[in-house]
């Protein structure tokens, strides 16, 4: 056997040697004909209301047992296949057809099904995907019941007593029921970094890659296979040196966490005592205790898409509220900084009714969306104006480009600070506002844009994007999507001076900052605090900690004057090397390959 390998996204860190086991979810095939007498219609309007009433009733016992062992926040993955099977138009129109056309309900639900599938089929959407995903498994789960077939055999796992699970994507009720201490590791066809089978393997701690093209038509159960669920590599027939590179690899990455946990809790200060806060992203508020478990400083970044998105109502200010309230209830005493929606280009919420766009990341998106939509954005606000009682919330927007942006939101905020005094809400009129810089016109006003703000926070992976205008989902395009390059190098030094100037706080919360060469940069830019992955927060403790300022200050100046990416990347490994054995963190990522 030859070894193979397969790069998709990184999903869930960890690395596994097992054996593949296949899964096929697919929708079992409807048989042929089709055809009813009209006088049969209404019974199989019965059958059909019967069996997705079955499925709804499945469904919800799978929600409340993932509430349960998860929690209510992964819970609501289900909602979206809940929603569908209420949907007058799949629900309603398949009915119609087995009336009007004296269809079996099996045919007429396929045809609607279809007809489905060809509205969204036209765009790569990641959130379409999603979509599409929920409802294949709505229509399998439906078909079955139809049919009297059982669901996919998720207890023989081949005959395997460990095994990767390879599909063409994971749904939430396949990933709900898998077996944890059995399935080592996910490897899907499809799928992005944010999507739901991504966070319930990182919720269930499964390394996972996703994205990996046709690897489930290629690979058999059986097939031996390594799953790098950090660096996103899936190895198939993998030689005797391949397993043993990735064994030592494991080991001396395990060995590396352990140690770095050491330094958890330690003072986030360079050498020559400079402090430099370090916090934690997150997706979901039950991810805050593990950012606090491995030494976080607060939150630097908590997105708040997951309240939304799948959604077709926005939520209350209560939940809103309860939301934020959980990660506060973690960091009581420390910073939280919660951006506001960030939704457009690859997320968006049903209720909102988005409009096709040839450029999404170009167009209606975070800031300009909460602005056109005041009453959703209003509701947020309220709730995080409510939350700043309980601890230090920052609010955070997100693709700012002008002032105007900062100005109408601290109206709204003005606002309804007023209505929840008059409502004898417990709020303050003091609140922190800040500004998300990843535009090159954001850039370029940092000094003016630090006026109306608080603090910045530059968000570095849509920096690069729109800087270098390369779309950083597109693999083809990959080795130019580069952070080091001098151009975009040029621009955060930029915005750090303008923010220090003004005095404000400087935070950087892209993926720049989870990178040992990327944090020497930033620190030698004087940049406040970092905020990265809970993953990280060790190795970048570890950089802080054995770093000079100075030194970082003197090789930053030295990438400034630089005239391409490699150069930068050649001065600061020369750097950083003589505070930080480099080898020592080549287990998780690469030099080459921020």
């Amino acid at each position: 056997m030859v070894s193979r390998t397969r790069d998709g996204i990184a999903a869930s860190p960890g690395i596994v040697i097992g054996p593949a086991w296949v899964l096929r979810t697919e929708a079992p095939p409807v048989p042929h004909g089709g055809m009813i007498s009209p006088s049969d219609t209404e019974a199989e309007v019965e059958r059909f209301v019967a069996a997705c009433e079955a499925a709804k009733e499945q469904i919800r016992a799978l929600q409340e047992r993932t509430r349960e062992t998860l929690g209510p926040v992964e819970a609501q993955i289900f909602d979206p296949q809940l929603l569908m099977l209420e949907d007058s138009d799949l629900i309603g129109s398949t009915i119609s057809y087995i009336r009007e056309n004296n269809l079996t309900a099996e045919r007429a639900f396929e045809w609607r099904v279809l007809e489905w599938e060809a509205q969204w089929s036209h765009t790569a959407h990641p959130m379409v995907l999603d979509k599409l995903n929920d409802l294949a498994d709505v229509q399998s789960r439906v078909l079955r019941h139809l049919m009297g077939l059982p669901g996919p055999d998720l207890d023989s796992l081949g005959g395997y007593d460990r095994v990767i699970l390879v599909a063409r994507e994971v749904t939430p009720s396949v990933a709900a029921q898998l077996d944890v201490g059995r399935v080592i590791g996910l490897a899907t066809d499809t799928g992005t970094r944010t999507s739901h089978n991504s966070i319930l393997a990182r919720s269930l701690k499964i390394p996972a890659v996703v994205n990996l093209g046709n690897l489930s038509e290629e690979v058999q159960t059986g097939d031996e296979l390594i799953l790098d669920g950090r660096n996103g590599r899936v190895i198939i027939h993998p030689t005797e040196e391949e397993k043993r590179k990735y064994r030592e690899i494991d080991f001396q990455v395990r060995e590396w966490e352990q140690e770095l946990l050491l330094l958890a809790h330690l003072e986030s200060q360079t050498q020559d005592g400079v402090r430099v806060a370090l916090r934690a992203n997150i997706d979901l508020p039950g991810e805050a205790q593990s950012a606090a478990d491995h030494g976080a400083e607060g939150i630097g970044l908590f997105r708040t898409e997951f309240l939304v998105v799948g959604r077709n109502s926005f939520p209350s200010e209560d939940e809103q509220f309860a939301a934020y309230r959980e990660v506060l209830k973690v960091f009581p005493d420390k910073p939280v900084i919660i951006r506001t929606y960030d939704l457009g280009g690859d997320k968006f919420p049903a209720f909102l009714h988005m409009p096709k766009e040839e450029n999404p990341f170009l167009g209606w998106r975070a800031i300009r969306v909460c602005l056109d939509e005041p009453q959703m954005f209003r509701t947020q606000l309220r709730a995080l104006l409510r939350a700043m009682e309980l601890g230090d919330v920052r609010i955070m927007i997100p693709m700012v480009n002008d002032i105007s942006d900062v100005t109408r939101t601290r109206e709204l905020l003005d606002e309804e600070v007023e209505r929840l005094a008059a409502e004898g809400q417990p709020v303050s009129r003091a609140y922190t506002l800040g500004a998300m810089v990843e535009t090159p016109a954001a850039a370029m006003m940092a000094a003016e844009l630090a006026r109306y703000v608080d603090f910045f926070s530059i968000g570095t992976n849509d920096l690069v994007q729109y800087t270098l205008a390369v779309d950083r989902g597109n693999s083809r395009l990959a080795a130019l999507y580069n952070p080091f390059h001098p151009a975009v190098v040029r621009l955060m030094h930029q915005i750090a001076k303008a923010g220090i100037e003004a005095n404000r706080e400087v935070s950087v919360c892209g993926e720049l900052a989870s990178h040992p060469l990327g944090a020497f940069l930033l620190i030698g830019m004087g940049v406040n605090s970092l905020s990265v992955g809970p993953s990280s927060l060790a190795e970048i403790k570890k950089v802080i900690r054995s770093v000079n300022q100075e030194r970082a200050r003197i090789a930053t100046e030295e990438a400034m004057l630089a005239t391409d990416a490699d150069e930068v990347i050649e001065g600061l490994t020369r750097a950083l090397s003589e505070d930080v054995d480099l080898e020592r963190f080549t287990g998780s990522w690469s030099i080459s390959a921020p």
